[in-house]
């Protein structure tokens, strides 16, 4: 068969990996396997597993060209993309329920939350590698996916073999592993426990990119695969107090490297883990335990052998990433042998979800905004939380996986800078100052050329702002002062001229500031003076008129949008 998976990132994470090692062994059993991503991928990032260079790499723009037989999805938001592809056959592959990983919004906001879960609820055949998502999809819409569950590379993740450094009888040596800012990975407060507890010897094993943190005694980071078997040989334990997880492979790794583990009782561990035979599981967040089972262990060696031994055994059970294949192999011939889910439903079921997220975020926009005047109005405490996104591509196709976001408290001036490393020129740049209904004053946006400290472009004489296009739910308030927006959405957009090669070059650093306030109608206008075509009434009248008809607005929009969503 021809097939394509879709992959969101190629850089090191568990998820990859597995993508990883699924597409190259189908590849191996005569299926010809691409690999889609948004963006151009370089080698480099890659390089970390040894079979993904040997793997069809193209860009989506690329992939439309071309027809396949079976075109799978592998995160949350791959399922919007599905009907984009030419295929006979679609289907979901689920590592997770990815509305986990999503953080709060300190808006109040879950529109990305309900988003992403109702990615679940297409009709599309699901594999997943896990029990207890197999379970919930089951549950909750009625699709029972087909269980495949992750293998291990039976070849490098064996006991013997080179070690970083000897296991030392009667010391404890602790491993822990994942990126150090991710929360729901909780490294920060394994190594805290681990320090606590007094282990003699705390390494990390991080795909973060660093090269020191805190009360760590080595540090691992970005490590290809088959460098890692002589880390897990080298420790005892790997404390893993995830609270998100799909399957997650670290411990079972550490037991075919003769170690042991200390996990939370988090979703997939039930997959291997045993408490008190293999490993220890513990409560989430009851870090006392936690501490105390690793003081047990360092005072006991001969509980952590027969841990071992336990882990030895379950090692020994798992099946190694062939079978595995071969597992996956005969899920998509199973999908591939039924009828086919219709390409127009994906793209018309994608247009619905995107509908009512739209009316979803104009509805909450505008409570927002009747909220804050209405508290203004009262002369009581507004809610000041405001966020701005940045988004960068080197073709103008503006994609959340080239964006990042920070939050800026409203009303009063405040300076918001970003940083990228540059991978492509020429390089087009966009701004989404606000998601509140207000009135945005820009005193300044530069862009700096950080490695050669060059200024590439800026903005803050009022003649400046005309080279810049706003568009999305913003209009310039007046003709003649170009920095000063009327935000009447969640989604104004500013876009700047275009980054050439002669301003940055790939691998330099940009700097992008914007120093901003964003305030409601009514505060703007209790400290700018305006005029206002009825000449009859004084200012204040006319602003008190001004005030109660865009509240009246603001209140009758916000109302249809309900309406039309209970419909």
């Amino acid at each position: 068969m021809k097939i394509a998976l879709f992959l969101g990132s190629p850089a090191i994470s568990g998820g990859t990996y597995v993508i990883y090692e699924h597409a190259s062994r189908l590849q191996k059993k005569g299926h010809q396997v691409t690999l889609v991503t948004r963006e151009q991928v370089q080698a480099e990032e890659y390089a970390w597993h040894s079979s993904a260079h040997g793997l069809e790499w193209l860009r989506l723009e690329q992939a439309k060209k071309k027809s396949f037989d079976m075109v799978l999805a592998t995160w949350w938001q791959s399922p919007f993309l599905l009907h984009e592809l030419q295929a006979t056959h679609y289907a979901y592959f689920v590592q997770s329920i990815e509305t986990r990983f999503i953080p709060p919004d300190p808006l109040g906001n879950t529109i990305k939350q309900d988003l992403c879960e109702n990615t679940y609820s297409y009709a599309l055949p699901i594999i997943t590698e896990a029990t207890w998502i197999q379970e919930y999809i089951y549950t909750k819409y009625n699709n029972y996916p087909q269980l495949v569950r992750n293998g291990i590379r039976k070849d490098i993740y064996t006991e013997q073999g080179k070690t970083v450094a000897p296991r030392k009888p009667g010391r404890l040596r602790v491993l822990v592993e994942g990126p150090v800012d991710v929360t729901y990975k909780n490294v920060p407060a394994s190594i805290r426990l681990a320090k606590k507890a007094r282990a003699d010897e705390i390494w990390l094993l991080t795909s973060s990119n660093i090269d020191q943190y805190d009360h760590v005694d080595r540090i691992f980071s970005q490590i290809p695969i088959h460098q890692t078997p002589a880390i897990y040989r080298s420790c005892d334990l790997v404390l893993k107090l995830s609270y998100v997880e799909g399957m997650f492979g670290p411990p079972l790794e550490m037991f075919h490297c003769g170690g042991t583990a200390l996990v939370y009782d988090v979703t997939g561990h039930d997959e291997y883990i045993i408490h008190n035979q293999n490993s220890y599981v513990v409560e989430q967040d009851n870090e006392e335990e936690v501490v105390r089972l690793l003081r047990h262990l360092k005072e006991n060696p001969d509980e952590l052998a027969r841990l071992k031994q336990g882990a030895a055994q379950t090692a020994s059970e798992w099946l190694g990433w062939e079978a595995a294949a071969d597992f996956f192999e005969q899920a998509l011939l199973k999908i591939a042998a039924k009828h086919p889910t219709s390409r127009e439903y994906l793209k018309r079921y994608t247009e619905e979800l995107f509908a009512t997220k739209k009316s979803l975020q104009h509805a909450k926009a505008y409570t927002l905004f009747v909220d804050r005047e209405k508290a203004v109005w009262k002369g009581k405490q507004a809610d000041k939380n405001n966020f701005m996104e940045f988004y960068w591509d080197s073709q103008g196709n503006f994609t959340p996986e080239n964006s990042q976001c920070q939050y800026y408290p409203s009303e009063k001036q405040t300076a918001v800078t970003f940083e990228l490393e540059v991978k492509e020129v020429p390089l087009w740049l966009r701004i989404d100052p606000s998601v509140q209904i207000g009135i945005l004053e820009i005193e300044c946006i530069t862009v700096h050329n950080r490695t050669q400290d060059i200024e590439v472009m800026t903005f803050q004489e009022p003649d400046d702002f005309q080279t810049l296009f706003l568009t999305g739910d913003a209009k310039w308030l007046f003709p003649d002062k170009k920095n000063i927006i009327f935000s009447y959405g969640d989604d104004p957009i500013l876009l700047l001229p275009v980054i050439t090669e002669d301003q940055m070059a790939p691998g330099e650093t940009l700097a992008l500031s914007v120093t901003i306030k964003e305030t409601g109608i009514q505060q703007f206008l209790r400290t700018h003076q305006l005029s206002f075509p009825d000449t009859s009434l004084n200012n204040e009248l006319a602003q008190s008129r001004w005030k109660r008809i865009a509240i009246a607005k603001a209140t009758s929009l916000k109302n249809r949008f309900l309406h039309a969503l209970q419909r």
